[in-house]
Order: C-alpha cells, then sequence, then structure tokens
C-alpha cells in the first residue's frame, strides 16, 4: 500500500525524507492553526512557543502537500515520523482523505491536535504573534518556524490570511 504524508506546517519545508512524489492537495473540515504550545522543538517548558496543528473545523479547509513515501522507505520514514510528530502525544495520527488540485482523493497520513491535550491552546492572533516573536526550542526561534512555512505556503501558491498577518507583525515585532 502506498503511504502518503499531509504536509501543512513544518513538513512543508522539513519533512526529513525524499518524497517521490509531490502533490498540492486540500484537506477539508480542518483548518491550520497555532494551536499548539511547543515545549520542546520551537520553546520550553518554562516558555512553550506555538506551533501548527491540524485543528477541526466544520467547513474548514487546509490546503498543503500530499507527500509519496517510497516504498522501500515506509518503515524507516513512518517511524521518523511518529518520533518528532508524537513527542508529547499532543497530535494523534490518523488517515484523512484528501483532495488534489486534479480532483484526485489521496488516503494519507496526518498529524492532529488533539483537543483534549494540555498543550492545545487557543489564543487569538495578537498573542499568538507575542509568543512566536519571543520564543526558541531545541529545533530554533519560534519565528524561524513561521517565516519558513509562509515563505513555502507562497512559493506553493497557499493563501492563508492568518499566516500572511502573524508574518507581518511579528516581523515588526522584531524589528530592531
Amino acid at each position: 500500500m502506498t503511504l502518503w504524508v499531509f504536509g501543512y506546517g513544518s513538513l512543508l519545508w522539513d519533512p526529513g525524507f525524499a518524497p517521490v512524489r509531490k502533490v498540492k492537495a486540500c484537506l477539508h473540515d480542518y483548518h491550520r492553526s497555532f494551536c499548539m504550545l511547543s515545549i520542546h522543538h520551537r520553546g520550553s517548558e518554562e516558555e512553550p512557543g506555538l506551533v501548527l496543528a491540524l485543528d477541526a473545523q466544520t467547513g474548514g479547509r487546509c490546503t498543503g502537500v500530499a507527500f509519496q513515501v517510497a516504498d522501500e522507505e515506509q518503515d524507516k520514514v513512518l517511524a521518523q515520523l511518529r518520533e518528532r510528530e508524537l513527542i508529547s502525544s499532543a497530535y494523534y495520527e490518523d488517515t484523512v482523505d484528501l483532495i488534489s488540485d486534479d480532483g484526485d482523493t489521496i488516503k494519507a497520513l496526518a498529524y492532529i491536535i488533539n483537543r483534549d491535550h494540555v498543550q492545545y491552546c487557543q489564543f487569538d492572533l495578537e498573542k499568538q504573534a507575542q509568543i512566536i516573536a519571543q520564543a526558541v526550542g531545541g529545533r530554533g526561534p519560534n519565528t524561524e518556524y513561521l517565516f519558513n512555512t509562509t515563505s513555502h505556503l507562497a512559493e506553493l501558491n497557499i493563501k492563508d490570511d492568518d499566516m500572511t498577518w502573524l508574518t507581518n507583525r511579528v516581523r515588526a515585532l522584531t524589528a530592531t
């Protein structure tokens, strides 16, 4: 069986593997949201950052990229993704139906926020910007995560007004 992985945040620019194929695709009834406190990669337990997650939203829509994993790499890639994405159980792994730009349905692995987890949060955009502007974690500054994701969304011609607003606001907050 072919393994596809849905990238909507850092997987867009750092999937951690060389995909056989990349397809722009949309997931319905979810949206991309900075709704997960990051205590490992982009923040610390003392000063959490924020990372993106798929958050359920009736009528929502999240456009990203479906990455096809080489058959011989599936076990290795799955193990790496689980180590990276399931580090604190804030995400759960699920298979979702994506719709490609060509109208094809792709069954893909996705990492979705567990709303009952302590790291789940809901902040307005200004508070998100304030947190992202300051946080630093094991994989670097939270700003880098935001800017890389926004840059890759732009390269893929994926419009996300919240991401654009956050990027502009964080740039203003961090200007010296």
